[in-house]
């Protein structure tokens, strides 16, 4: 095989990954400042995407249908696209971290880390990836259940510029997390698929 598209998934992984990480640092000791550094981290996944992407189009085999290699290739960057799109709407509005935008960054940052275990391990037994793949669900729960209660307590708010302003990064970061549900729901197809092929 000409390329290693499972190599440059876990490439990609790790680098999104750490730009979740650098998401979180910004979070916690830098959120009045513009997010420059989180930028670069989205900029460099981004040319790791168009590279897979380059690829996938002169590949002649693939590991795996290679629908599911782009569209997995996709779903993730839209991981890290929804953090940068958070930070720079929060920079904008001047909106500092509340509890529920740390719970479900924390989370994302844990359910991120999953998929980049499962994506290394796209080639082992399933009890292994299936491990994986639910602490990952587990996450996702987790950004929900800190979205459902940080709107609650903005409906219950009397300042109505600040909850607009918060309603729109709980909806960002909700979104990060439904693209992690995504990518986290494609892996565990591919996986089935190399599973299956491998009979």
């Amino acid at each position: 095989m000409r390329y290693d598209f499972e190599q440059m998934l876990v490439d990609q992984a790790d680098r999104t990954l750490e730009g979740i990480e650098e998401f979180v640092h910004w979070l916690e000791h830098a959120a009045h400042e513009e997010p420059v550094a989180l930028q670069h981290r989205e900029d460099m996944v981004d040319a790791l995407r168009y590279d897979l992407e380059e690829k996938l189009r002169d590949a002649f085999s693939t590991p795996f249908d290679r629908q599911d290699i782009y569209s997995l290739s996709r779903q993730m960057d839209y991981i890290l696209n929804y953090a940068h799109e958070t930070s720079r709407e929060m920079y904008a509005f001047s909106v500092l971290p509340d509890r529920p935008i740390m719970d479900m960054s924390h989370a994302l940052l844990r359910g991120t880390g999953q998929l980049s275990r499962g994506v290394k391990k796209m080639n082992s037994n399933q009890k292994t990836i299936w491990t994986i793949i639910q602490e990952a669900r587990k996450a996702m729960r987790e950004i929900d259940d800190a979205y459902i209660y940080g709107m609650k307590d903005l409906f219950q708010t009397v300042d109505f510029m600040s909850a607009m302003k918060k309603r729109e990064i709980y909806h960002h970061l909700r979104d990060a997390g439904r693209a992690l549900r995504a990518t986290v729901d494609l892996l565990h197809k591919a996986v089935v698929v190399i599973d299956i092929s491998d009979e």
